[in-house]
């Protein structure tokens, strides 16, 4: 396993090179709807703020879980990044993403 985490990085820039023009774009969408008070980055009380909107309220321990699967703050990068990290681990496939997307916009 290399020690250095630049290679790691570097792939990580090319993460939007996985997605469709249209797929970014809906990411682009969902993440200024998460993110809620419209800093860049996505926080435990942005998680909790977008699902009371949709009307599916999260406890503190449940948004803290999801911001915690990230190695660190949730930008657009690495929102994405966690993104094609499900999508690759057979988590969640396409469409129940797609479908939260949906979800959010209305």
């Amino acid at each position: 396993m290399p020690k250095g985490s630049k290679k790691a990085k570097k792939s990580g820039s090319n993460i939007f090179a996985l997605f469709s023009q249209k797929q970014i774009q809906e990411f682009k969408e969902a993440f200024g709807i998460i993110d809620v008070d419209k800093d860049g980055i996505i926080t435990q009380n942005d998680l909790k703020a977008a699902f009371a909107a949709i009307g599916r309220p999260v406890s503190d321990a449940e948004a803290n879980n999801m911001v915690g699967e990230a190695p660190g703050p949730i930008n657009f990068t690495q929102m994405v990044t966690l993104f094609a990290e499900k999508m690759a681990g057979g988590t969640d496939d396409d469409d129940v993403i797609v479908r939260s997307f949906e979800a959010l916009r209305n």
